[in-house]
Parts: structure tokens; C-alpha cells; sequence
């Protein structure tokens, strides 16, 4: 009899050479070539390792095979394999189940499964006269013997058996764990075990892991020396492998209170660094993005913050101008949107508690049982649809206040704005998010106030996201990623948010690519884009409308040189353009210039406001002189005199209304808006100069006491004024009585007391409509 434990069934040469004779089956087709093979370590069998000739096996989770028990004492097993005969074989359908083998007909031989605690040995057989490819289980009471179809299948159950085998053991030895000093060195040897393993599957590396995040998470009372001993024993599993749920948990609490510590350097940032690369969902397993982040936070920690962090990012890029990895893009912006909506998750919570936008768009809301609301105010509104009808109509229709956890928004509805939500009646669309952000300029500052550690986590990311927009190759696929806002309404009405986030749009602003810039624009109609919200007027403009201005120049200087592009302009941000080009912006200039060229403009009067607007500077003048050479029937509209109607666009100042008023004739101006602008009273020394004005409106401005005694010495022929949200007080109110014209009077949410409201109504015999809510006349 040849009988041997080793791979061949006999000598080492013997066996190979058998090995080799006899190996009819095929290789699996996943064999790597030499440099795939496994890194060699302290290999746990007591036998040579089989896979020196470099084989690979799939894991067998089951399989058929044929099947042999001899019950005998041990002593008679030489006698029994020797002879001439040997039982039947049974065909079977084993299954490699967790904790042993079980056959799918359990009649025969295998009637009863075969734990892996009761295999006291796996083994290989070979000897004369016998049938070949053979492998002995040894189990209390007898053998049972495996007979494969090849030598290739052979190897491969008895590379399973044992995997298997050994799997179940440490499971045990690991479940209850006595000293750690024990644990540590069997966590070392199943490390070992997996990486010299011939077995080629995902479950050969993630099986320990497995193991070992178990004992982690059902183990709390570990030191910082055990964490980190633990860590670097199974760092070897991890250079191509994702950590487990659990273990990332492990991970991401290292992190937090070990930042500093070597570990995070040397073994978590290949880790991440796979985990960037590889990576295909973070939805799917939301563990991997929390411990990326945790690690970007760890890297911010160290002295260098920032600088260790800036070279993190550039190594995922590499040092080439082209990112040879498509994934590490979309995946680092997951994260930093994962944590940038951590910071505001507070208030984003609280907002379970607060009313929908269809609530308030309805005005439908119930305060009751309703909480605290925070220091922010909205208001919802648009500047440029402040007109005649809204002034003589806004005091028939009643505001609707709406609180919340994180927002006090306060939605004004002016008649054209009142017909958009007649309009919409029944349809389930939010509000657009630009009219739920809109900043009144006379309201007091948005504030939201972060904690230190979330202030410090939205500084971080924000610069990360700065850092991404460097890049020439990233900062397309960047720029589509970002179109469409997908950042929480309480991070957009956060100023400092928004501030640093400017630095990104200003990148893609400048990027003469059109696949870059066009992404400044709304992913589809109806929704807003970074080009609304960074214009004069949105809820992100800190700069009087600089970046507008360039972001419409870069636009218009690609394929966006089209009418459609000026109807845009038109409908939703004519009132920035034409305050930018009332400021000398040249861009601006140009784009009224080719608003009149091309017709868009249809009413009169926004015509005329358009040339004054454009006289009121030498650019304007010149370019709108060219214009006129082109086309004569401008002069013409311009000879029949001033507009009648003037809308100031929003954030204007005293000086662009001087500006504006010096510029041309206003003779025939009756209805002039300056709601939600700068104003103040220094402006009334220009208004009583319109000698036609009839219709005043000063909603939301800081237009005072003196300026309206000075309106009611010169105006006496104003019929409606509107006052609402302005500083105005009994002083300035009083003077009122000498305007015996007026029939509107709009003074809601001023400093009007019950008595000049009572000595307003004696004095003004022609007064029809007057609004005085939230006043203590109310």
C-alpha cells in the first residue's frame, strides 16, 4: 500500500508527476497567472501547501460524488484499504453546509450528516490496484472515503473540506474569547490561513472578516491597543477586499477617537482608497461611504489638515492629467453630499414637524401643536411682478405665516403671482425652490447656527468639493453631478454654505466647455439651477450679481446666442440685467441691446426702461447708439415719450435710481415700484421730481420718516402708496393727512399706532382701501 498525507497520495515528486498524469479535468477559467498568486505566510496545515504548482480552486458549496463508509477500529484501516474488494459506492449530492456535509438523498451511507467537529482528519489517498482520486475523512468509528471523476475535482473538495473545516473551528474558538492575547494570535493564523489558501473565491477573504467583525461587535470592552493590534493583523485581507458592515462600524468609531493614530495612515487609507475605486453603490452598503467619511475627517485632524487631505484627493487622481479610475469621481461626491447633509440633518429632522410646500402653498397650515420655529425668515416673492395690480389688490388678500423648526417663511402673494397658484390649483407640484428661498433685502439675516464639530465637517467637505472642481477631467462629470442641486433647502439658505460653494460655480462659469457651463442652467424646465440661485435676487448672491454677470457671458459666447436663451432672460431675470447694466456691466448692456434687436420685449414701457436704463451709462449709450443706426424705429419709440410704468429691479440703490432718472425723460411715469429694493429715504429728493407719479409702491424698503414728509409736500396728487414692511412711524405717517389724492393706502407691519390710523381716516375723505395688519391699529 502507498498511502500518504501529503498532496500526491505519496513521495512529492511521485505525486506531482501522478498529479499530472492523471489530471484529465480541465483548469477552472478564473486561474490568475504568476503574478496573481496568494502572498505566503505561516501556513496553518501541518502538510506542504497543495497549490505549488500554482492551481486555483473555486470553493465547492456542494457537488456530486461518490461515496464510500467502512466502519472498523483504527488499527484494521491498513488491512481493509488493502484489500482486493472494497465496499460499494453510493452516488451522492453533497452539500458543504456551515457546519458539516450533508447529502440531498440522506439515505446510505450518508443518512446522517457529517459535522465538521467529528472529521478528525481530511486526507488523500492514492494506492495500487484501487480506484483512483480518492480522499479518507476520518471520523470516530471508521472512514469515509470520496471517490472525484478527476484529480482536479479531487483537489478541489479536499481544498473545500478543509476551508470548511477550519472556518467552523475558529468560528468556535473566536465566539468565546478567554484572553486576548490567545485571540490575537489565532486572528493572525486564520489571516494566514486565507491568504495561502489555493482557493479562489470572495468568500475566502470576507469569511474572516466576517469572524472578526462579530468578535468586535459583540466585544466592547477592547483597550485602544487590542483595537489597533486587531486592525493591523487583518490589514492583509483588506488591500482587495471591502471591510464588512460591522467592521466599518469598528472602523469609523477608530476614527473618531484615534485620529491621530498611525493606523488611520498606514492601514485605513489603502482601504479607502479601494473602496474609491471600486466601489459600484454606497446605497447598497452605506457602512463603506460613513467610514470614507470618517477617514477624510480623521485626515483633517492632523496637524497638516487640509494639505493631508488635498494630497489624499490628489493620489486618488493621480499623478497624470487624466484620472485612469472612473469611479472615484461619483464616489467622493457621495461622500461629501453624505456629510454636507449631516450638518443640517437637525434641521432637516425637525422638518417631519413643520408643513409641506404643498401645506404652505395651499395655505392650509395649522400652528397648533406645532414647536418652536428657529430665527430664520424667508420670504416668498418675486421683486419683478411687483405691479399696479398687485398694489391696489395686495391689501384684499391675506398673507399666509407659516412656522417651522428651521424656517419662518413669510409668503406675500401678489396678484400675478396669486394667479400662478389659481393656475395650479390641483396640481401636485411643489414650489420651485428659488420662491421658497427668496431673501426679502429688508429682512434681517438668515442664520443657522451649526455646532463646532458640524461646522468643522461643512468646511471640509465644502473644500474637498473646491478641490474636485480643480481638475480639467473631473470637473464635466463634477458640473453634472451638481446640476441638479442635490443639497438640502437648509444648506442653500445657509449663507456660509452658500459663500463657499461659490468657488465651484465660479469654476464651472469659467470652463469654456459647454458640456461645463450649460450645467449652470436647470436640469429641466420648472426646476431652478445654480444660474437662479447665484442671480441677483437668489437666495445664494452675495456679489450684487458679479457671478450672474459671468455666467450669462459665458453662456451667451457658446451655442446659448439664441432667442430662446433672451426669453429666459426675459421672463425671470430682466430686473438683474437691467440693475447690473444700470451699473456700467458690459455683459448686461449687450443682452438689453440684443433684447431690443431681436423683439423681445413687446410691452412699451419695459422698452423705454430699457433705453433709459442703457443711456444712463457711456457703454449703454454707445452700444444703444449702434442699435439705432441698425434699426430706426427705436428713435421713433423713444420720441413719443417716458415710460408709464417703472419696476426698480431688486437690491437697486438710491444712486441707480438717481442714475436711472438722470438718464432720460420720466414726464409720463404714473406707476413706479421700488418694492424689495435698497432705498431709502435719501431717494425722495428724485421722486418728487415725477410729476405724473400717481402710484408709489415701497414695499420691504428702508424708506423712513423723512422721506415721507418730503413725499407729502410734492406729491399731493398720489392716489396709492404702499408702505408695507417699511420703518415708517407715527411721525412720518402723520404727514400723510396733506395727500388728500389718496384712495390706497398699504401700511402693514409698520410702527402705525390706533391713533394716527383713526386721524389718518378724518383727514383723508378719499381713502377706499387701507391695510393695516399687524399693526396695533389692527
Amino acid at each position: 500500500m502507498d498511502r500518504s498525507g501529503g498532496p500526491g497520495g505519496g513521495s512529492g515528486d511521485r505525486g506531482q508527476q501522478q498529479q499530472q498524469e492523471e489530471g484529465k479535468g480541465p483548469p477552472p477559467p478564473d486561474v490568475p497567472g504568476p503574478e496573481g498568486g496568494p502572498k505566503m505566510g505561516a501556513a496553518p496545515c501541518r502538510r506542504p501547501p497543495l497549490h505549488c504548482n500554482g492551481m486555483r480552486y473555486k470553493l465547492l458549496q456542494e457537488g456530486d460524488i461518490q461515496v464510500c463508509a467502512i466502519r472498523h477500529p483504527r488499527t484494521f484501516l491498513s488491512k481493509i484499504l488493502t484489500s482486493k474488494f472494497l465496499r460499494r459506492w453510493e452516488p451522492h449530492h453533497l452539500t458543504l453546509a456551515d457546519t458539516g456535509v450533508a447529502s440531498a438523498t440522506p439515505t446510505g451511507y450518508m443518512e446522517n450528516s457529517i459535522s465538521y467537529s467529528a472529521i478528525e482528519d481530511v486526507q488523500l489517498l492514492s494506492w495500487e490496484n484501487a480506484p483512483k482520486y480518492c480522499l479518507q475523512l476520518t471520523i470516530p468509528g471508521g472512514t469515509v472515503l470520496l471517490q472525484a471523476a478527476n484529480s482536479y475535482l479531487r483537489d478541489q473538495w479536499f481544498h473545500s473540506l478543509q476551508w470548511k473545516k477550519k472556518i467552523y473551528k475558529y468560528k468556535k474558538v473566536l465566539s468565546n474569547p478567554s484572553r486576548w492575547e490567545v485571540v490575537l494570535k489565532e486572528i493572525r493564523t486564520l489571516v494566514d490561513m486565507a491568504l495561502t489558501s489555493p482557493l479562489q473565491d470572495d468568500s475566502i477573504h470576507q469569511a474572516p472578516l466576517e469572524i472578526v467583525s462579530k468578535l468586535l461587535s459583540e466585544n466592547n470592552n477592547l483597550t485602544t491597543q487590542d483595537h489597533e493590534s486587531i486592525i493591523v493583523a487583518i490589514a492583509p485581507l483588506l488591500e482587495n477586499n471591502h471591510p464588512p458592515p460591522d467592521l466599518c462600524e469598528f472602523f469609523c468609531k477608530h476614527c473618531r477617537e484615534r485620529p491621530r493614530s498611525m493606523v488611520v495612515i498606514e492601514v485605513f487609507t489603502p482601504v479607502v482608497q479601494r473602496i474609491l475605486k471600486h466601489n459600484m453603490d454606497f446605497g447598497k452598503c452605506p457602512r463603506l461611504r460613513l467610514f470614507t467619511q470618517e477617514y477624510i475627517l480623521a485626515l483633517n485632524e492632523l496637524n497638516a489638515g487640509m494639505e493631508v487631505v488635498k494630497k489624499f484627493i490628489h493620489s486618488m487622481h493621480g499623478p497624470t492629467g487624466q484620472c485612469p479610475h472612473p469611479r472615484v469621481l461619483p464616489n467622493l461626491v457621495a461622500v461629501c453630499l453624505a456629510a454636507i447633509y449631516s450638518c443640517y440633518e437637525e434641521f432637516i429632522n425637525s422638518r417631519d414637524n413643520s408643513p409641506s410646500l404643498k401645506e404652505i402653498r395651499n395655505g392650509c397650515q395649522q400652528q397648533c401643536d406645532r414647536k418652536p420655529n428657529l430665527p430664520l425668515r424667508l420670504l416668498h416673492t418675486s421683486p419683478d411682478l411687483v405691479s399696479q395690480e398687485a398694489t391696489l389688490t395686495e391689501s384684499r388678500l391675506k398673507p399666509v405665516i407659516v412656522t417651522s423648526n428651521e424656517i419662518h417663511v413669510e409668503v406675500e402673494r401678489n396678484n400675478t403671482a396669486n394667479q400662478k397658484m389659481t393656475a395650479n390649483v390641483g396640481n401636485d407640484s411643489e414650489p420651485n425652490l428659488i420662491d421658497c428661498l427668496m431673501v426679502s433685502p429688508t429682512c434681517s439675516t438668515m442664520s443657522i447656527e451649526l455646532s463646532a464639530q458640524a461646522d468643522r465637517i461643512l468646511g471640509c467637505y465644502v473644500e474637498i468639493l473646491k478641490m474636485l472642481s480643480d481638475y480639467d477631467d473631473w470637473r464635466p462629470a463634477l458640473a453634472s453631478l451638481l446640476q441638479p442641486i442635490p443639497f438640502p433647502k437648509e444648506a442653500l439658505a445657509h449663507e456660509k454654505f452658500t459663500k463657499e460653494l461659490k468657488y465651484v460655480i465660479q469654476r464651472f462659469a469659467e470652463d469654456p466647455r459647454q458640456e461645463v457651463h450649460s450645467c449652470l442652467l436647470s436640469v429641466r424646465a420648472g426646476k431652478d439651477g445654480w444660474f437662479q440661485l447665484y442671480s441677483p435676487g437668489g437666495v445664494a448672491c452675495d456679489d450684487d450679481g458679479e457671478l450672474f454677470a459671468s455666467m450669462v457671458h459665458i453662456l451667451m459666447g457658446s451655442c446659448y446666442k439664441t432667442k430662446k436663451f433672451l426669453l429666459s432672460l426675459a421672463e425671470n431675470k430682466l430686473g438683474p440685467c437691467m440693475l447690473l447694466a444700470l451699473r456700467g456691466n458690459q455683459t448686461m448692456v449687450e443682452i438689453l441691446c440684443l433684447m431690443l434687436e431681436y423683439n423681445i420685449i413687446d410691452n412699451n414701457d419695459t422698452q423705454l426702461q430699457i433705453i433709459s436704463t442703457l443711456e444712463s451709462t457711456d457703454v449703454g449709450k454707445r452700444m444703444y447708439e449702434q442699435l439705432c443706426d441698425r434699426q430706426r424705429e427705436l428713435k421713433e419709440l423713444q420720441r413719443k415719450g417716458g415710460p408709464t410704468r417703472l419696476t426698480l429691479p431688486s437690491k437697486s440703490t438710491d444712486a441707480d435710481l438717481a442714475r436711472l432718472l438722470s438718464s432720460g425723460s420720466f414726464g409720463n411715469l404714473e406707476n413706479l415700484s421700488l418694492a424689495f429694493t435698497n432705498v431709502t429715504s435719501a431717494c425722495a429728493e428724485h421722486l418728487i421730481k415725477l410729476p405724473s407719479l400717481k402710484q408709489l409702491n415701497l414695499w420691504s424698503t428702508q424708506f423712513g420718516d423723512a422721506g415721507l414728509r418730503l413725499l407729502s409736500e410734492h406729491l399731493t396728487m398720489l392716489q396709492v402708496l404702499n408702505l408695507c414692511e417699511t420703518p415708517v412711524t407715527d411721525a412720518g405717517l402723520l404727514a400723510l393727512s396733506s395727500m388728500k389724492s389718496l384712495c390706497s393706502l398699504n401700511m402693514n407691519s409698520t410702527k402705525l399706532s390706533a391713533d394716527t390710523y383713526e386721524d389718518l381716516k378724518a383727514k383723508l375723505p378719499n381713502l377706499k382701501e387701507v391695510d393695516v395688519r399687524y399693526t396695533e391699529a389692527w
